[in-house]
């Protein structure tokens, strides 16, 4: 945004603040300045001159050479200009100087033949309008030899500022210069007007309906009889030039006053062109509308419209309507100034493709708070510059109310913040400049009334940071020393880290996908949580999984024409904890991983055939990831042979702690969504589960000193028995010197019996301290094939 010093003159005092001090504060305080027009500098070198004498080019019949006086000395100049005669006073660029309008640089010339010592300039040369037919001719009471700048009053400097988006209470001058009043602690001088006076008379020339008070919460008018429309004063033209602006006529040129000293949008009707004299706010119920700029608009139901008794008169908070602007005809006038809700106005000029000053500022939050003032500070300056009448009273219809938010700040919390203390006077001043209220205050706090201009300013931590730039970043005291005590560092990423590894050890590619996902695709796995402002539907609400993600990244890369992949992915998917959404505490985030494979794992070499990825191959990766991490043992399986929405059929890893994750093979129905016509398998799991379950320590075990025993049998047993009831018999019957029992073979045959079958198991015998005697250990050996007869009426086979 363009920021003319002069104009900020007239709301703050900037005597004995040097240029390059109030750039570099208002930098520093997030108020980026990224480009310095100094006018002066840009006319250095201009001058005014007097044509002392003009003779006829003796070899152009176009060209004429003047002798140009700059006070001091007579320069001659060829001129090709019809309106250049002896006499006048004219803007003459000398030599070196830059002509703005295409950086040419003036130099001695010779032109057919006549050597040229400088240019008489045009308007549209320097930049001060359009007009180029003839040079510029100044007024007798120039003084020859002043500069241009001086001459012209063209010595403003216009700072370029980057305003962020959460800074729309910086779009005005008079924004800017309440930032300058907290930054140099200087008082900020605010426009007035007259006491706004309730009164009946306004209903009989105009009325007000809001039909759509959801996008339109508030709508101030005021009526202004018998304007004249004409050119713009000097003062007003000059401003709005020096910011970039065209000058109109003087209503249109009061509005964009207004606009750049208030940020507040305003828009003039001709009231006369209004059917029944009646504003009604309401949606689009038409196709097409002509805006100003006599080009034919698409409209939707989603656009909100400014409407008469009878049409559509302009898009609300984007542009006017040609069948209601202000032309030389008109006489009498309705100003519009609302508040917008910031979203209508976002999608609106997106889905036109239509930008301009007002949509940038509506879209971005104005100040509700303001419209009524600006209607009157902007009634007032018609009838200054355009005559007429200001109808008594004004139209204010508010149905919507929007309240200032209030703000605990407490001097602890900022301490803990900002590491060094800031005086309580300080503090109360900085924020006082800034436009907040203090309602109440004691020793430990402030309760702070937000201004309805600052929308970005919600919670404590906002109000610290506003303290801490204005106070100045710059003035943070050094610490020379910092103590700390020495402990054991927790790394949050390591766990993270180490599942990374394992997966690329794998040979998995890693994916990262957006955290927004279309509606459709994420009800497939949870309720999700909608944006307010959405860009597109492609990417209108929280994803409530990685799955779709995953799926989206497959299908992106098999068109590219890469069909066998091995991804995985971890982030954040979130879930709604109430079915209304008013505070963090009403959803969650959880931190998921996701590994998803499809084509071949095998690829044909010679001595190998292709081989496709199929389930198992997933459940091999699962089953070695979890081995990896010392989790094998502790979760266990569940197999789903009938499937759901995902997949056809898939499993699932618990723990005591809960479900670690599910996967399986994803149904031809979802790949189909996709566009994917190939087998896809993967498996999501809860990063968030994994990290609280125990994992036992890895610890080292002494290498066995003295041999082991190892004895096998076997047994007919009932169909019955389970191999599990068998070994913890066994188990609890041997002695210490009994290590482990394996299960080695399974055997059916109607040779065993009816019902019968043979089951047999190695037994392993050590001890850590000795070598153990065939004795004992064929003692104990005997003694545990009795109790197994015995227990289970089972016959010892081979005896």
């Amino acid at each position: 945004m363009k920021v003319s010093l002069n104009w900020l003159k007239d709301y703050v005092d900037l005597n004995g603040i040097p240029q390059e001090q109030l750039i570099e504060k208002l930098t520093l305080a997030g108020l980026e300045v990224e480009g310095v027009e100094d006018q002066n500098k840009i006319y250095e070198n201009f001058v005014v001159g007097l044509v002392t004498d003009k003779q006829a080019h003796p070899k152009a019949d176009k060209l004429t050479v003047c002798i140009v006086n700059d006070g001091q000395n007579d320069y001659q100049v060829v001129c090709g200009a019809p309106n250049v005669e002896k006499n006048q006073k004219i803007i003459f660029a000398k030599i070196d100087a830059i002509i703005p309008e295409n950086n040419l640089k003036i130099s001695k010339v010779k032109l057919r033949g006549i050597e040229s010592f400088g240019m008489i300039c045009s308007d549209k040369e320097l930049n001060l309008g359009d007009d180029h037919s003839g040079i510029k001719v100044l007024p007798d009471n120039f003084v020859v030899g002043a500069s241009i700048s001086e001459a012209l009053e063209l010595n403003d400097t216009i700072l370029e500022i980057a305003i962020t988006p959460n800074r729309p209470d910086a779009l005005s001058h008079i924004g800017i210069a309440r930032e300058i009043s907290a930054l140099f602690n200087r008082e900020l001088i605010l426009p007035k007007v007259k006491d706004l006076t309730v009164s009946e008379k306004i209903n009989s020339y105009a009325s007000v309906e809001i039909l759509d008070d959801i996008n339109c919460p508030r709508y101030s008018s005021k009526v202004i009889l018998d304007v004249e429309i004409k050119e713009s004063p000097e003062w007003l033209k000059k401003k709005l030039k020096a910011v970039g602006l065209r000058p109109i006529n003087n209503v249109v040129d009061a509005t964009n006053f207004i606009l750049l000293e208030l940020g507040q949008p305003l828009h003039a009707f001709d009231l006369d062109q209004l059917a029944n004299k009646k504003i009604v706010v309401k949606k689009s119920t038409q196709v097409k509308f002509i805006t100003l700029d006599s080009k034919e608009r698409n409209l939707n139901e989603s656009v909100l419209m400014i409407c008469d008794g009878e049409k559509s008169v302009a898009i609300a908070g984007v542009m006017g309507g040609e069948n209601s602007e202000i032309s030389l005809r008109t006489k009498n006038i309705l100003i519009e100034s609302a508040y917008f809700n910031p979203s209508s106005i976002r999608k609106t000029s997106k889905y036109l493709g239509l930008s301009t000053e007002s949509s940038y500022r509506f879209e971005r939050g104005i100040d509700p708070s303001n419209t009524l003032f600006a209607a009157e500070r902007v009634a007032e300056l018609i009838h200054e510059i355009g005559g007429g009448t200001i109808v008594d009273g004004f139209i204010d219809v508010y149905p919507n109310k929007i309240f200032p938010k209030e703000v605990i700040l407490r001097y602890s919390r900022l301490l803990k913040i900002l590491g060094y203390e800031i005086e309580k006077e300080k503090v109360k001043e900085i924020l006082t400049r800034l436009g907040t209220e203090i309602i109440n205050e004691n020793e430990n706090s402030l309760s702070c009334s937000i201004p309805t201009f600052r929308p970005d300013v919600e919670r404590e931590i906002d109000l610290i940071e506003e303290i801490a730039r204005i106070y100045g970043y710059e003035n943070i005291p050094t610490v020379e020393k910092i103590s700390t005590t020495l402990s054991t560092k927790i790394d949050e990423s390591k766990f993270l880290e180490n599942l990374r590894e394992i997966f690329v050890a794998l040979g998995f590619n890693e994916m990262i996908n957006t955290t927004l996902a279309s509606e459709k695709n994420a009800l497939l796995t949870g309720e999700p949580i909608k944006l307010l402002n959405p860009q597109t539907e492609e990417m209108a609400v929280l994803r409530t999984s990685l799955i779709q993600g995953a799926l989206e990244t497959l299908r992106r890369n098999i068109f590219a024409g890469e069909k066998n992949l091995k991804l995985f992915e971890f982030g954040k998917v979130f879930a709604k904890k109430s079915d209304a959404i008013e505070n963090f505490s009403d959803f969650e985030e959880i931190e998921k991983g996701i590994i998803i494979i499809t084509g071949k794992s095998i690829q044909s070499e010679w001595y190998s055939a292709d081989k496709f990825c199929d389930f198992y191959d997933l459940k091999g990766y699962v089953n070695s990831l979890l081995k990896k991490i010392n989790l094998d043992s502790v979760l266990f399986d569940s197999y789903y042979h009938s499937g759901n929405n995902i997949f056809d059929y898939y499993f699932e890893k618990k723990s005591k702690n809960g479900l670690v994750g599910f996967g399986g093979k994803v149904s031809k129905t979802l790949l189909g969504n996709f566009d994917i016509d190939q087998d896809v398998y993967l498996f999501e799991f809860s990063v968030d589960v994994l990290k609280t379950i125990e994992v036992s320590e890895n610890k080292f075990k002494e290498l066995l000193r003295f041999p082991k025993v190892n004895r096998d049998f076997a047994f007919i047993f009932d169909k019955s028995i389970s191999n599990d009831e068998v070994k913890i018999f066994v188990k609890q019957k041997a002695s210490t010197l009994l290590k482990s029992i394996k299960l080695f073979d399974i055997f059916e045959s109607k040779n065993l019996g009816e019902n019968k079958k043979s089951m047999a198991y190695t037994l392993e015998f050590f001890d850590m301290s000795r070598t153990l005697t065939e004795e004992e250990v064929e003692k104990e050996f005997l003694y545990l094939i009795e109790e197994v007869k015995n227990k289970f009426n089972a016959a010892l086979r081979g005896s």
